[in-house]
């Protein structure tokens, strides 16, 4: 399985990445390096991808799944409520491709701050 991960200042993420041509183009233009931006419970960085929407792009996802945001080309990891969410859900803010899983505790990655440097690199 193709890893990936994503070191902030003080923190990791190692991503697993599923089997999408998100995941494929993605790994296959690796490595960048990003600024991360907070979106209530979701942190999200600026990628140099674009990359079409999937046919099972979506807007709600689970905890633990990476999100690749086309309006914004942006890589987006939500980890709880949105400005925009109904309930308790992870709503994104327009539907994504879903590339990849992870696992991590939500304390975990609500330290990582905004305007953060994020190196994404292979595994």
């Amino acid at each position: 399985m193709k890893k990936v991960i994503l070191k902030f200042k003080k923190k990791e993420l190692i991503l697993n990445l599923r089997d999408t041509p998100t995941a494929n183009l993605i790994y296959a233009s690796l490595p960048f390096s990003s600024t991360v931006n907070k979106w209530g419970e979701e942190i999200y960085f600026k990628t140099p991808f674009n990359i079409e929407l999937e046919d099972k792009a979506r807007a709600v996802v689970e905890f633990g799944e990476i999100a690749f945001w086309n309006g914004g080309s942006a890589i987006a990891i939500g980890y709880g409520k949105t400005p925009i969410s109904k309930g308790n859900e992870i709503r994104l803010i327009s539907p994504c491709n879903i590339w990849a899983d992870s696992s991590f505790d939500k304390n975990y990655i609500e330290q990582i701050e905004e305007n953060e440097n994020v190196e994404i690199e292979k595994l």
